[in-house]
C-alpha cells in the first residue's frame, strides 16, 4: 500500500520531532492529505480553538498517490483551524514539495505548541529535527529558499515556507513552495507565522514504495494519462492557456464580477486574459507569457512563466522582479484585475509577485481591495485614510496596497484583516463579497447558481475548489447544465464537493476532474492502494469527509445562518450578459441541499447520516 506508513509529530514548544506510526484505519477510512490530515485535526485540536494560539495544531499532509507516477501525483495540503474564518482551513498546492516529503519516507508532519524562537524544521530522510531560523525571520519565502539551499547545499531541497506577511499576522497569508505554487487560501500562512515556524526544508531519496500491485497501478496510469491528454480542457487548452483560458469564457456568459460584484462583466477582460498574455507588447515588443510550467509528474502543465515589460512603472529600480516567474493564473488575474477594474496586464503581473513573494492569498487580497474601492467611490474612506486615491481602474492603487498589505505597513494592515473585518470597522459589512469570511473567488453567484450554492456551502469559506460545478454549468463537464436554472443544482454540488474530498485526498490535483471521473481514479487507488476503494466507497469517503469537516464547523460555532450569500447576489441583479436581471436562488436550493445532504433544517448531520458515513 502507498502510504509511507509513519508520520512526523513536532512539539515546537518542547522542540521535540518524534516519529509515529500512520493509523492505519483512519488511512483505510479518510485515505491521505486533505481527508486524513483533518482526520486527525479533528481528534487533536478542540474546535472552539483560537486559531493563533499555541493550542491550535497545523499538518502538511501528502495523499497515497502523491510521489507516485500517477499523473499529477505532486500535491499536499496543509490543515488547519482557520483565522480568516474560524472554520476548517485546508489549503492544497503543487509544485515539488509534496512529492519530495512521501519520498522522504512520510505521510504527514503535525506541528503543536509554539516555538519561542524562529525555527525551521530540516528533514533528509530518516533525519528530522528543529533548526534556528533567527536568520530567516524578516526575509521573503524567496530570499528564504535562496537562503536555505545555500546554507544546506543542496540546490534539488525543497522548501515549504512564510514571508512577511505570515510572520506579520496577515489573516489570508499563505504558505509557498518552490517560489511560487501555494497552500494559499484561509490564512494557513498566519497560523505557521504564529508559531514561530519560518520553513520546512525537505530533501527526499527514498522514492515510493509498497504499491499493492505494481502492474495493474501502471496500467491503471498509463489509461489515466491518456484520457487526460485526449481531452480537450486538460490535453489542449490548459497547457496552452492555462486556467487563463477563463477569462474570455467567464465574461462572455457574464459571470465575471466587476467592481467588487457591482458589475458582472468587465470591459476590459480581453486586456487580462490568456490571449493578452500571448500577445506582444506594443512597448516593447515582448510577449508577458515566457512558458508552461508543469508541477511533478504533471502531464497538463497549465502554469505559467511570464517577464515584466522592464519600462513598466512598477518595476524602474527592482530588478528583482525582471527575470522570468510565476505568471498569472486566472483567479488571480481577475482578483487583481477585474475585482477593481483594473485592466493593466503588467500590474496584475507585478501584484502577483509580490504575493508570491511575500506569501499572501491574492483572490483575498485582490477581493477586499475591491471593497475598500467601494468604500472610497462611496466617500466613506478617504485619501488620507488610504494613502492614495483609490479609484476603481487604478493600476497605480493596486501595486501601492499590494505593496502596503505584503509588508504590513499603514493602511495595508488593515487590508490584511481581510473584507469582513475591514467592511464591519467602516460600518458596511455588506460589502464584504465572502462566505464565512473567505472572499468569493471569479464567478458570479448570480450568474451561475450552481457555484452560488457551492460558495454558501463551502466548509472553508467562499471557494470554487470545493465544488467546481462551473465544469458542468458552463464547460459542459461530464454533462452541461445551464448556469441560470437553480432547480437540480443541489444534487449537482453535492456530487461535486464528495467526489473533489476524494480526488483531493488522494494525493491527486482537482484539475485532473476537467477529463477524469471517480472511474478513473478508482483503478488507479486500488492499484496502489486497496482493492476495496471502488467508485461506491471513494464517493462515499468524499461524503465522510465533507460531513466530518462541516460537523467540526458546526461544534465551532457555525449553523445554518452562516450558509449564506452576500445582500448584494440574493438582491441586487446582475446589469448585463445573458444573466441579466438574476439574482441567486439560495433560498430556494438551500433546503433541498440539506436533503440531499441529509442533514436537519438547522445543517446539522443527522444520526442516520452519520451513521451511515461511520461518523
Amino acid at each position: 500500500m502507498s502510504w509511507a506508513g509513519k508520520i512526523l509529530r513536532v512539539n515546537l514548544t518542547a522542540g521535540t520531532v518524534k516519529s509515529e506510526p500512520l493509523n492505519m484505519q483512519w488511512a483505510r477510512d479518510y485515505v491521505g492529505s486533505r481527508g486524513l490530515g483533518t482526520k486527525y485535526l479533528v481528534e487533536e485540536v478542540a474546535a472552539t480553538v483560537d486559531p493563533l494560539s499555541a493550542d491550535n495544531k497545523i499538518i502538511w499532509a501528502t495523499g497515497p498517490l502523491t510521489g507516485t507516477p500517477a499523473s499529477t501525483g505532486g500535491r499536499y495540503t496543509v490543515i488547519t483551524k482557520g483565522p480568516l474564518t474560524g472554520a476548517i482551513a485546508c489549503s492544497n498546492s503543487g509544485g515539488y514539495w509534496g512529492a519530495e516529503f512521501k519520498m522522504a519516507g512520510w505521510d504527514m508532519v503535525i506541528f503543536e505548541g509554539k516555538s519561542p524562537n524562529p525555527v525551521y524544521l530540516y528533514v533528509n530522510d530518516d533525519v528530522a529535527e528543529l533548526r534556528d531560523a533567527s536568520h530567516l525571520w524578516g526575509k521573503s519565502v524567496w530570499d528564504t529558499e535562496a537562503a536555505l539551499k545555500t546554507s544546506l547545499q543542496d540546490p534539488l531541497t525543497r522548501i515549504s515556507s512564510i514571508g512577511k506577511a505570515g510572520e506579520n499576522g496577515v489573516l489570508f497569508a499563505a504558505v509557498v513552495n518552490d517560489l511560487h505554487r501555494a497552500a494559499g487560501r484561509s490564512g494557513v500562512g498566519a497560523v505557521m507565522g504564529s508559531k514561530n515556524l519560518k520553513a520546512i526544508a525537505v530533501r527526499g531519496t527514498k522514492g515510493v514504495g509498497n504499491i499493492r500491485d505494481p502492474k495493474a497501478f501502471m496500467a491503471a496510469v498509463k489509461a489515466g494519462k491518456k484520457v487526460l491528454a485526449e481531452n480537450g480542457v486538460t490535453g489542449t487548452g490548459l497547457p496552452a492557456m492555462g486556467t487563463q483560458v477563463l477569462m474570455s469564457v467567464i465574461n462572455e456568459v457574464g459571470a465575471l464580477p466587476t467592481r467588487n460584484h457591482r458589475d458582472n462583466q468587465f470591459e476590459g477582460a480581453k486586456d487580462i486574459g490568456a490571449e493578452a498574455m500571448a500577445t506582444p507588447r506594443k512597448t516593447d515588443g515582448k510577449k508577458q507569457l515566457v512558458t508552461n510550467q508543469a508541477c511533478f509528474g504533471c502531464t497538463i502543465a497549465c502554469g505559467r512563466i511570464s517577464k515584466m515589460d522592464e519600462g513598466h512603472f512598477t518595476i524602474e529600480n527592482k530588478p528583482q522582479y525582471r527575470g522570468a516567474n510565476g505568471g498569472l493564473e486566472y483567479e488571480a488575474a481577475w482578483a487583481l484585475g477585474a475585482a477593481n477594474g483594473v485592466n493593466d496586464l503588467e500590474a496584475l503581473q507585478y501584484a502577483n509577485l509580490l504575493c508570491n513573494e511575500e506569501g499572501i492569498d491574492p483572490i483575498s487580497f485582490g477581493a477586499t481591495v475591491g471593497a475598500v474601492m467601494e468604500l472610497y467611490d462611496m466617500g466613506v474612506l478617504t485619501k488620507e485614510q488610504i494613502g492614495i486615491d483609490a479609484k476603481f481602474g487604478s493600476a497605480q492603487t493596486l501595486a501601492f496596497l499590494a505593496e502596503e498589505t505584503v509588508n504590513g505597513r499603514g493602511f495595508g494592515k488593515e487590508i490584511g484583516q481581510g473584507s469582513k473585518r475591514l467592511t464591519a470597522k467602516y460600518g458596511h459589512p455588506e460589502l464584504s463579497m465572502s462566505s464565512k469570511g473567505q472572499e468569493f473567488p471569479a464567478y458570479d453567484g448570480r450568474a451561475i447558481q450552481g457555484i452560488g450554492l457551492a460558495y454558501a456551502t463551502s466548509n472553508r469559506g467562499g471557494c470554487h475548489l470545493r465544488g467546481y460545478t462551473i465544469a458542468s454549468e458552463v464547460l459542459g463537464i461530464p454533462v452541461k447544465t445551464d448556469p441560470l436554472e437553480s432547480e437540480g443544482k443541489p444534487d449537482l454540488v453535492k456530487a461535486f464537493q464528495d467526489a473533489t474530498a476524494a480526488f483531493d485526498s488522494s494525493g491527486l490535483c482537482i484539475f485532473t476532474t476537467f477529463a477524469w471521473g471517480l472511474q478513473d481514479l478508482a483503478p488507479q487507488m486500488q492499484g496502489a492502494c486497496d482493492e476495496a476503494y471502488t467508485i461506491e466507497e471513494l464517493a462515499k469517503i468524499g461524503e465522510r469527509i465533507w460531513n466530518m469537516e462541516r460537523e467540526f464547523n458546526n461544534r465551532a460555532g457555525f449553523t445554518a445562518k452562516d450558509d449564506s450569500l452576500p445582500p448584494r447576489l440574493l438582491n441586487e441583479a446582475c446589469k448585463t450578459g445573458p444573466a441579466k436581471g438574476k439574482v441567486n436562488e439560495l433560498a430556494k436550493m438551500m433546503p433541498k441541499y440539506y436533503e440531499a445532504r441529509g442533514w436537519d433544517a438547522e445543517g446539522r448531520p443527522t444520526a442516520a447520516t452519520k451513521a451511515r458515513l461511520g461518523l
